[in-house]
Protein backbone atom coordinates (compact mmCIF):
# COMPACT_ATOMS: atom_id res chain seq x y z
CA UNK A 1 0.00 0.00 0.00
CA UNK A 2 1.41 3.71 -0.82
CA UNK A 3 2.20 5.46 1.97
CA UNK A 4 0.78 8.73 3.39
CA UNK A 5 -0.48 11.02 4.44
CA UNK A 6 -2.69 12.38 1.33
CA UNK A 7 -4.28 15.68 0.95
CA UNK A 8 -7.65 14.71 1.56
CA UNK A 9 -10.99 17.11 -0.08
CA UNK A 10 -14.32 16.10 1.23
CA UNK A 11 -17.52 17.24 -0.94
CA UNK A 12 -20.01 19.52 0.42
CA UNK A 13 -22.90 21.54 -0.81
CA UNK A 14 -21.73 25.25 -1.08
CA UNK A 15 -22.85 26.73 1.91
CA UNK A 16 -22.27 24.23 4.47
CA UNK A 17 -18.70 24.00 4.31
CA UNK A 18 -18.38 24.52 7.93
CA UNK A 19 -20.65 22.23 9.02
CA UNK A 20 -19.07 19.20 7.56
CA UNK A 21 -15.57 20.59 8.91
CA UNK A 22 -17.17 20.46 12.46
CA UNK A 23 -18.61 16.66 11.62
CA UNK A 24 -15.21 16.05 10.18
CA UNK A 25 -13.05 17.19 13.62
CA UNK A 26 -16.04 15.51 15.77
CA UNK A 27 -14.75 12.09 13.77
CA UNK A 28 -11.80 12.82 14.69
CA UNK A 29 -10.28 13.67 11.35
CA UNK A 30 -7.16 15.76 11.10
CA UNK A 31 -7.11 19.29 11.35
CA UNK A 32 -10.52 19.44 9.10
CA UNK A 33 -10.61 23.02 7.08
CA UNK A 34 -13.48 24.72 5.28
CA UNK A 35 -13.04 25.58 1.34
CA UNK A 36 -15.03 27.03 -1.25
CA UNK A 37 -17.00 23.56 -1.92
CA UNK A 38 -15.74 21.07 0.67
CA UNK A 39 -13.28 20.59 3.20
CA UNK A 40 -9.55 19.54 3.35
CA UNK A 41 -8.08 17.22 5.89
CA UNK A 42 -5.14 14.63 5.34
CA UNK A 43 -4.59 11.26 6.14
CA UNK A 44 -3.44 8.09 4.82
CA UNK A 45 -5.79 5.15 3.12
CA UNK A 46 -7.61 3.97 6.02
CA UNK A 47 -8.54 7.10 6.76
CA UNK A 48 -9.71 7.53 2.78
CA UNK A 49 -12.04 4.61 3.44
CA UNK A 50 -13.05 5.83 6.78
CA UNK A 51 -14.31 9.18 5.32
CA UNK A 52 -16.12 7.91 2.51
CA UNK A 53 -17.84 4.83 4.93
CA UNK A 54 -18.40 7.18 8.09
CA UNK A 55 -18.99 10.94 7.23
CA UNK A 56 -22.48 11.30 6.74
CA UNK A 57 -22.56 14.67 5.14
CA UNK A 58 -19.74 14.31 2.94
CA UNK A 59 -20.42 14.08 -1.07
CA UNK A 60 -17.52 12.26 -2.51
CA UNK A 61 -13.65 11.98 -1.61
CA UNK A 62 -11.35 12.94 -3.40
CA UNK A 63 -7.20 12.11 -2.56
CA UNK A 64 -4.83 14.08 -4.11
CA UNK A 65 -2.10 11.36 -5.71
CA UNK A 66 0.69 14.04 -6.62
CA UNK A 67 1.35 16.18 -9.77
CA UNK A 68 3.92 18.55 -11.34
CA UNK A 69 4.67 21.89 -13.15
CA UNK A 70 3.82 21.71 -16.61
CA UNK A 71 3.81 24.39 -19.49
CA UNK A 72 3.08 21.99 -22.95
CA UNK A 73 1.96 19.35 -23.64
CA UNK A 74 4.89 17.97 -24.90
CA UNK A 75 6.05 18.22 -21.18
CA UNK A 76 3.13 17.16 -19.69
CA UNK A 77 3.45 13.96 -22.12
CA UNK A 78 6.58 13.26 -20.90
CA UNK A 79 6.10 13.76 -16.91
CA UNK A 80 3.18 11.68 -17.11
CA UNK A 81 4.93 8.84 -18.34
CA UNK A 82 7.14 9.16 -15.36
CA UNK A 83 4.51 9.06 -13.11
CA UNK A 84 4.12 6.28 -10.56
CA UNK A 85 0.58 5.11 -11.79
CA UNK A 86 1.09 1.54 -10.32
CA UNK A 87 0.99 2.82 -6.93
CA UNK A 88 -2.61 4.39 -7.16
CA UNK A 89 -4.58 2.25 -10.54
CA UNK A 90 -5.07 -1.04 -11.29
CA UNK A 91 -3.78 -2.71 -14.70
CA UNK A 92 -7.17 -4.63 -15.10
CA UNK A 93 -9.50 -1.53 -14.10
CA UNK A 94 -10.74 0.94 -16.46
CA UNK A 95 -9.67 4.72 -15.79
CA UNK A 96 -11.80 7.68 -17.38
CA UNK A 97 -9.03 10.82 -17.03
CA UNK A 98 -11.05 14.58 -16.39
CA UNK A 99 -8.95 17.53 -16.91
CA UNK A 100 -9.83 20.88 -16.27
CA UNK A 101 -7.03 24.10 -17.24
CA UNK A 102 -7.03 27.37 -15.66
CA UNK A 103 -4.95 30.10 -15.76
CA UNK A 104 -1.84 28.29 -17.46
CA UNK A 105 -0.29 27.63 -21.03
CA UNK A 106 -1.83 24.65 -21.69
CA UNK A 107 -5.76 25.57 -21.73
CA UNK A 108 -6.79 22.53 -23.79
CA UNK A 109 -8.58 19.98 -21.57
CA UNK A 110 -9.36 17.82 -24.06
CA UNK A 111 -5.65 17.54 -25.36
CA UNK A 112 -4.50 17.02 -21.91
CA UNK A 113 -6.67 14.42 -20.66
CA UNK A 114 -6.16 12.03 -23.70
CA UNK A 115 -2.06 12.47 -23.51
CA UNK A 116 -2.27 11.59 -19.48
CA UNK A 117 -5.05 8.60 -20.49
CA UNK A 118 -2.48 7.56 -23.15
CA UNK A 119 0.67 7.78 -20.47
CA UNK A 120 -1.38 5.18 -18.16
CA UNK A 121 -2.21 3.09 -21.07
CA UNK A 122 1.07 2.92 -22.40
CA UNK A 123 2.74 2.59 -18.68
CA UNK A 124 0.52 0.49 -16.84
CA UNK A 125 -2.10 -1.05 -19.72
CA UNK A 126 -5.12 0.12 -17.89
CA UNK A 127 -7.75 0.71 -20.60
CA UNK A 128 -10.04 4.12 -20.22
CA UNK A 129 -13.41 4.57 -20.60
CA UNK A 130 -16.64 6.60 -19.84
CA UNK A 131 -17.88 4.72 -17.58
CA UNK A 132 -15.22 3.11 -15.66
CA UNK A 133 -15.44 2.88 -12.01
CA UNK A 134 -12.14 4.84 -11.41
CA UNK A 135 -12.05 8.42 -12.02
CA UNK A 136 -8.98 10.70 -12.28
CA UNK A 137 -8.77 14.38 -11.99
CA UNK A 138 -6.03 16.21 -13.40
CA UNK A 139 -6.28 19.98 -12.63
CA UNK A 140 -3.71 22.26 -14.11
CA UNK A 141 -3.82 25.56 -12.97
CA UNK A 142 -1.01 28.13 -12.77
CA UNK A 143 0.90 25.74 -14.92
CA UNK A 144 1.03 23.37 -12.33
CA UNK A 145 -0.65 19.75 -12.92
CA UNK A 146 -1.92 18.40 -9.95
CA UNK A 147 -3.65 14.47 -9.92
CA UNK A 148 -6.65 13.48 -7.43
CA UNK A 149 -8.76 10.47 -7.54
CA UNK A 150 -12.05 10.07 -7.14
CA UNK A 151 -12.77 7.74 -4.28
CA UNK A 152 -16.45 7.79 -3.88
CA UNK A 153 -17.71 6.53 -7.36
CA UNK A 154 -21.47 6.83 -6.81
CA UNK A 155 -22.12 10.20 -4.98
CA UNK A 156 -22.15 9.25 -1.23
CA UNK A 157 -25.93 10.10 -0.80
CA UNK A 158 -26.59 7.33 -2.83
CA UNK A 159 -26.73 5.03 0.36
CA UNK A 160 -27.60 2.19 -1.54
CA UNK A 161 -30.89 1.55 1.34
CA UNK A 162 -33.56 4.12 -0.41
CA UNK A 163 -35.50 2.77 -3.33
CA UNK A 164 -38.71 4.75 -3.12
CA UNK A 165 -37.98 8.51 -3.74
CA UNK A 166 -40.65 10.96 -3.64
CA UNK A 167 -41.02 14.02 -6.16
CA UNK A 168 -38.68 16.21 -4.95
CA UNK A 169 -36.37 14.30 -2.82
CA UNK A 170 -33.41 15.63 -0.09
CA UNK A 171 -30.16 14.27 -0.18
CA UNK A 172 -29.43 12.31 2.60
CA UNK A 173 -26.05 14.09 2.87
CA UNK A 174 -27.71 17.22 2.73
CA UNK A 175 -30.25 16.10 5.41
CA UNK A 176 -27.57 14.80 7.39
CA UNK A 177 -25.87 18.94 7.51
CA UNK A 178 -29.38 20.55 8.14
CA UNK A 179 -29.82 18.36 11.00
CA UNK A 180 -25.98 18.90 12.21
CA UNK A 181 -27.08 22.88 11.43
CA UNK A 182 -29.74 22.34 13.61
CA UNK A 183 -28.26 21.06 16.71
CA UNK A 184 -29.36 17.39 16.23
CA UNK A 185 -26.92 15.12 18.33
CA UNK A 186 -28.14 12.01 18.48
CA UNK A 187 -30.49 12.25 21.97
CA UNK A 188 -33.91 13.42 21.93
CA UNK A 189 -37.08 12.88 19.14
CA UNK A 190 -36.99 14.06 15.73
CA UNK A 191 -40.58 14.49 13.84
CA UNK A 192 -40.85 15.60 10.15
CA UNK A 193 -44.61 16.36 9.22
CA UNK A 194 -43.84 16.05 5.34
CA UNK A 195 -41.46 13.05 5.44
CA UNK A 196 -41.70 12.19 1.71
CA UNK A 197 -39.68 9.71 1.66
CA UNK A 198 -38.43 9.48 5.24
CA UNK A 199 -34.93 10.70 4.96
CA UNK A 200 -35.06 12.86 7.89
CA UNK A 201 -36.51 10.49 10.66
CA UNK A 202 -34.21 7.76 9.23
CA UNK A 203 -31.02 10.15 8.99
CA UNK A 204 -31.89 10.78 12.65
CA UNK A 205 -32.71 7.83 13.98
CA UNK A 206 -29.19 6.49 11.99
CA UNK A 207 -26.80 9.03 13.70
CA UNK A 208 -28.79 8.14 16.97
CA UNK A 209 -28.15 4.67 16.51
CA UNK A 210 -24.35 4.94 15.28
CA UNK A 211 -24.70 2.96 12.02
CA UNK A 212 -22.06 4.07 9.11
CA UNK A 213 -23.89 5.65 6.08
CA UNK A 214 -21.69 3.44 3.45
CA UNK A 215 -22.47 0.01 5.19
CA UNK A 216 -24.39 -0.85 2.33
CA UNK A 217 -22.23 0.21 -0.93
CA UNK A 218 -19.29 0.09 -2.59
CA UNK A 219 -17.07 2.34 -3.42
CA UNK A 220 -14.09 3.32 -5.96
CA UNK A 221 -11.40 3.13 -3.65
CA UNK A 222 -11.99 -0.45 -3.77
CA UNK A 223 -10.57 -1.16 -7.40
CA UNK A 224 -7.37 0.81 -6.51
CA UNK A 225 -4.13 -0.47 -5.97
CA UNK A 226 -4.31 0.56 -2.54
CA UNK A 227 -6.82 -0.90 -1.47
CA UNK A 228 -6.58 -3.64 1.82
CA UNK A 229 -9.55 -5.62 1.37
CA UNK A 230 -9.24 -7.38 4.91
CA UNK A 231 -8.38 -4.19 6.51
CA UNK A 232 -11.04 -2.18 4.99
CA UNK A 233 -13.77 -4.89 6.66
CA UNK A 234 -12.30 -4.63 9.68
CA UNK A 235 -12.95 -0.82 9.54
CA UNK A 236 -16.53 -1.76 8.30
CA UNK A 237 -17.07 -4.21 11.06
CA UNK A 238 -15.76 -2.13 13.78
CA UNK A 239 -18.57 0.08 14.19
CA UNK A 240 -22.11 -1.40 13.98
CA UNK A 241 -25.09 0.77 14.60
CA UNK A 242 -27.92 -0.61 17.71
CA UNK A 243 -31.69 0.25 16.50
CA UNK A 244 -32.27 3.61 19.45
CA UNK A 245 -35.64 3.84 20.68
CA UNK A 246 -38.67 4.58 19.26
CA UNK A 247 -38.69 8.38 19.36
CA UNK A 248 -38.59 9.18 15.32
CA UNK A 249 -42.06 9.99 13.56
CA UNK A 250 -42.65 10.78 9.83
CA UNK A 251 -46.21 11.70 8.32
CA UNK A 252 -47.50 12.63 4.98
CA UNK A 253 -51.14 13.09 3.49
CA UNK A 254 -49.84 10.63 0.31
CA UNK A 255 -49.91 7.30 1.20
CA UNK A 256 -47.68 6.05 -1.74
CA UNK A 257 -45.03 7.97 0.28
CA UNK A 258 -46.07 6.45 3.94
CA UNK A 259 -45.44 3.13 1.51
CA UNK A 260 -42.57 4.14 0.25
CA UNK A 261 -41.15 5.55 3.58
CA UNK A 262 -41.83 2.49 5.88
CA UNK A 263 -40.23 0.07 3.27
CA UNK A 264 -36.84 2.03 2.95
CA UNK A 265 -36.72 2.60 7.18
CA UNK A 266 -37.22 -1.55 6.91
CA UNK A 267 -34.37 -1.75 4.88
CA UNK A 268 -31.95 0.39 6.60
CA UNK A 269 -32.80 -1.83 9.90
CA UNK A 270 -34.92 1.00 11.34
CA UNK A 271 -38.26 0.10 10.67
CA UNK A 272 -38.90 -0.77 14.44
CA UNK A 273 -37.54 3.09 15.71
CA UNK A 274 -39.61 5.52 13.50
CA UNK A 275 -43.07 5.74 13.52
CA UNK A 276 -44.79 6.68 10.52
CA UNK A 277 -48.44 7.70 9.48
CA UNK A 278 -50.61 9.00 6.68
CA UNK A 279 -52.39 12.41 7.94
CA UNK A 280 -52.07 16.47 7.04
CA UNK A 281 -50.54 18.65 8.98
CA UNK A 282 -54.18 19.39 10.46
CA UNK A 283 -54.08 16.05 12.64
CA UNK A 284 -50.65 16.72 13.67
CA UNK A 285 -50.13 15.42 17.42
CA UNK A 286 -47.30 15.86 19.56
CA UNK A 287 -46.02 12.54 20.45
CA UNK A 288 -45.41 11.48 23.90
CA UNK A 289 -42.51 12.51 25.99
CA UNK A 290 -39.81 14.88 25.69
CA UNK A 291 -39.58 17.82 23.11
CA UNK A 292 -37.87 17.11 20.59
CA UNK A 293 -36.78 18.70 17.12
CA UNK A 294 -39.47 19.25 13.97
CA UNK A 295 -37.69 18.93 10.35
CA UNK A 296 -39.58 19.22 7.36
CA UNK A 297 -38.75 20.23 3.62
CA UNK A 298 -42.17 21.72 2.72
CA UNK A 299 -43.13 22.15 -1.40
CA UNK A 300 -41.69 25.77 -2.25
CA UNK A 301 -43.75 26.73 -5.17
CA UNK A 302 -40.68 25.85 -7.66
CA UNK A 303 -41.00 22.15 -8.30
CA UNK A 304 -43.50 21.22 -6.48
CA UNK A 305 -46.83 23.21 -5.32
CA UNK A 306 -48.20 26.31 -6.60
CA UNK A 307 -46.40 29.29 -4.76
CA UNK A 308 -49.83 31.15 -3.99
CA UNK A 309 -51.42 28.37 -2.30
CA UNK A 310 -48.66 27.39 -0.26
CA UNK A 311 -48.91 30.69 2.15
CA UNK A 312 -51.79 29.04 3.61
CA UNK A 313 -49.79 25.18 4.16
CA UNK A 314 -46.96 26.92 5.68
CA UNK A 315 -49.48 29.02 7.95
CA UNK A 316 -51.51 25.76 9.27
CA UNK A 317 -48.04 24.56 10.55
CA UNK A 318 -46.94 27.25 12.16
CA UNK A 319 -50.35 27.74 14.16
CA UNK A 320 -50.52 23.42 15.14
CA UNK A 321 -46.55 23.63 15.88
CA UNK A 322 -47.19 26.92 17.94
CA UNK A 323 -50.33 25.64 19.46
CA UNK A 324 -49.16 21.94 20.06
CA UNK A 325 -45.75 21.29 20.22
CA UNK A 326 -45.04 23.79 23.13
CA UNK A 327 -41.12 23.47 23.91
CA UNK A 328 -40.19 21.75 20.42
CA UNK A 329 -37.76 23.50 18.38
CA UNK A 330 -38.08 23.56 14.34
CA UNK A 331 -35.56 23.43 11.40
CA UNK A 332 -37.87 24.30 8.28
CA UNK A 333 -36.11 24.07 4.70
CA UNK A 334 -36.87 26.90 2.20
CA UNK A 335 -36.19 28.28 -1.04
CA UNK A 336 -38.53 31.07 -0.40
CA UNK A 337 -38.22 33.68 2.78
CA UNK A 338 -41.75 34.60 2.12
CA UNK A 339 -43.28 31.28 2.58
CA UNK A 340 -41.16 31.00 5.69
CA UNK A 341 -42.23 34.00 7.33
CA UNK A 342 -46.13 32.92 6.22
CA UNK A 343 -45.79 30.55 9.57
CA UNK A 344 -45.79 33.24 11.91
CA UNK A 345 -43.17 31.42 13.82
CA UNK A 346 -40.36 33.54 15.64
CA UNK A 347 -37.10 32.12 13.16
CA UNK A 348 -33.71 33.37 14.55
CA UNK A 349 -31.42 34.97 11.29
CA UNK A 350 -31.33 32.31 9.13
CA UNK A 351 -28.94 30.35 7.73
CA UNK A 352 -26.57 30.52 4.59
CA UNK A 353 -27.76 29.91 1.41
CA UNK A 354 -27.16 26.62 0.00
CA UNK A 355 -27.03 25.12 -3.49
CA UNK A 356 -30.05 22.61 -4.08
CA UNK A 357 -29.65 21.80 -7.86
CA UNK A 358 -31.49 24.71 -9.54
CA UNK A 359 -32.25 25.96 -6.02
CA UNK A 360 -31.16 28.07 -3.26
CA UNK A 361 -32.38 26.83 0.01
CA UNK A 362 -31.97 27.85 3.25
CA UNK A 363 -32.73 26.44 6.87
CA UNK A 364 -34.83 28.16 9.20
CA UNK A 365 -34.66 27.87 12.88
CA UNK A 366 -36.49 28.95 15.63
CA UNK A 367 -35.75 28.34 19.80
CA UNK A 368 -37.79 26.29 21.38
CA UNK A 369 -41.69 27.34 20.95
CA UNK A 370 -43.84 29.13 23.41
Amino acid sequence: MTAGPFEIFLAAPPGLEPVLAEEARAAGFEAPVAVPGGVTTTGDWPEVWRANLALRGAARVLVRIGGFPVFHLAQLDKRAHKFPWAEFLRADVPVKVEAICRRSKIYHAGAAAQRIETAIADVLGAPTAEDAPVRLIARIEDNFCSFSLDTSGEPLHRRGLKEQVGKAPMRETLASLFLRQAGYDGTGPVLDPMCGSGTFPIEAAEIAGGFLPGRARGFAFEQLASFDAAAASALKGATTGTVPPARFFGYDRDQGAIAGARANAERAGLGGAITFGCQPISDLARPEGPPGLVTVNPPYGERIGNRKLLFALYGSLGAVLKDRFTGWRLALVTSDAGLAKATALPFRPPGATVAHGPLKITLWQTEALR
